[in-house]
């Protein structure tokens, strides 16, 4: 997924600030799609070069000025044909994972630990998606075309966390055996 489109994306529900941008990544896109400050703003200059979004200088009494964004007709026809794009499966990139294939070259001890903080981030996020799927997601109705999308992403999230869980579990079981086999140096 490219930024600028996670960033339309945003502003088709509704004109933000950068900041607020950055707010509604840390709390929903930012699941899937990290993105810093400097990143966002960066992009909406482009955004707004290419005509897609377009700003709004807000003037506060008491507060400095800001720049609300809204999407353009040029920015929702780009979603749209973006929709139609290929979305190949993103590759992973994972350190764990290099470690584990060279496992004899490695601390296994240290490895098992790493296994299991990773554990246990996975069921912190797993606990997060499942509030949010009580608090917003009981009740979507099926011709809601935006609470659907947004509950078929999180049941992914909650599949991947739970797959994730149920793998780490399993590897620390091996890792112990292993930890357990090995002779004392």
């Amino acid at each position: 997924m490219a930024l600028s489109e996670a960033i339309l994306v945003c502003l088709a529900d509704e004109p933000l600030t950068g900041y607020d941008l950055a707010k509604r990544f840390g709390e929903s896109i930012g699941f899937f799609w990290h993105a810093d400050h400097q990143q966002i703003y960066r992009v909406l200059r482009r955004l707004k070069d290419d005509d897609l979004v377009r700003d709004e200088l807000v003037v506060q009494e008491g507060r400095p000025n800001k720049k609300v964004y809204s999407i353009t007709p040029a920015g929702r026809a780009r979603l749209v044909a973006w929709s139609r794009e290929e979305h190949p499966a993103a590759s992973v990139k994972d350190d764990l994972l290099v470690t584990l294939y060279g496992l004899e070259h490695a601390d296994i001890e240290a490895v098992r630990h790493q296994v299991a903080e990773r554990l246990e981030q996975h069921r912190r996020r797993l606990a997060l998606y499942e509030r949010i799927e009580q608090a917003s997601y009981r009740d979507v109705a099926p011709d809601d075309p935006a609470a659907t999308g947004r509950l078929l992403g999180l049941e992914l999230g909650l599949a991947y966390e739970r797959s994730w869980i149920d793998w780490c579990a399993s590897a620390l079981d091996r890792l112990e055996r292993l930890a357990g086999a090995a002779p004392e140096s």
